[in-house]
């Protein structure tokens, strides 16, 4: 044990002193490329702009998991999905990866149209450097923005954005934004959160209710044939499984939930 302590005492530092000389000699190499290259030449402008691409697509990565919660389907998908399993009374059926992975994967589904448009647009013109940094994020997120903007409540975009108002110091109520190039990132994605918490906690609501239904009628049975010790959701457990299966329930479930986002990805 001694011995493979000190071996990773002295493995460690090693280790950080490859990888700073290995980052030492990218950058090194990067600002030889950069020096080498004439001033103002078309060579050094385009290794200047790949080097901000490559750390813009650095953020974007680290930011990804962030932004896939807040704009896309993927919020309403897994809270669902998770209600359902509630209400079924399975604790670990389906485990939280399936879950996750299902709604993940019905998110790639929903948001396809808007992600090629948000790559036509902006990515793709990017790459080929057609359209400088500043216009590509512009039309990367134009897209989403409409994606968002349709799925959110006036009212709830109302509300944040009066608060940005008021905290900017502007008086007077403003009108709400018709449109999703009128509408700010800062008020709509906040907006968006809220309207899409609301809708899935109201199919979840719709989803408990033959379920709830289901332990009631069982219950009442145990009752009156003198059960009272043995536990109703014991009982109701297998049927509720065998109903959700017979109706096709995640055929139904899966489906009205992309058909609620249809006509706004599609169109």
């Amino acid at each position: 044990m001694r011995r493979l302590i000190l071996l990773t005492a002295l493995l460690v530092p090693l280790a950080g002193a490859a990888a700073a000389q290995d980052a030492g000699g990218f950058l090194g190499a990067v600002a030889d490329a950069l020096g080498d290259a004439p001033a103002g030449s078309d060579d050094r402008a385009q290794l200047s702009g790949r080097i901000v691409q490559l750390l813009a697509l650095f953020t974007v990565l680290s930011v990804a998991p962030g932004l896939l919660v807040v704009m896309t389907s993927f919020t309403r998908f897994v809270i669902v999905f998770s209600i359902l399993r509630s209400a079924l009374g399975l604790n670990q059926t389906p485990p939280n990866m399936v879950i996750s992975a299902m709604a993940l994967f019905m998110t790639f589904f929903v948001m396809q149209p808007v992600l090629m448009d948000s790559w036509e647009g902006g990515v793709e013109p990017l790459l080929e450097n057609t359209l400088t940094e500043e216009q590509a994020v512009a039309r990367i997120g134009e897209p989403f923005k409409a994606f968002m903007f349709a799925n959110t409540r006036p009212k709830d975009l109302a509300l944040f954005a009066d608060y940005a108002a008021r905290s900017e110091g502007v008086e007077g109520e403003l009108a709400a934004a018709e449109t999703a190039e009128e509408a700010s990132w800062r008020a709509l994605v906040p907006a968006f959160m809220i309207s899409e918490l609301r809708r899935a906690f109201t199919i979840g609501f719709l989803i408990y209710l033959p379920f709830v239904a289901l332990d009631l009628i069982v219950a009442s049975i145990l009752m009156s044939a003198g059960m009272m010790m043995l536990p109703p959701v014991l009982i109701s457990l297998p049927f509720k499984v065998i109903f959700f299966v017979l109706i096709d329930g995640w055929y139904m479930l899966a489906g009205s939930l992309m058909e609620s986002y249809l006509p706004v990805a599609g169109g």
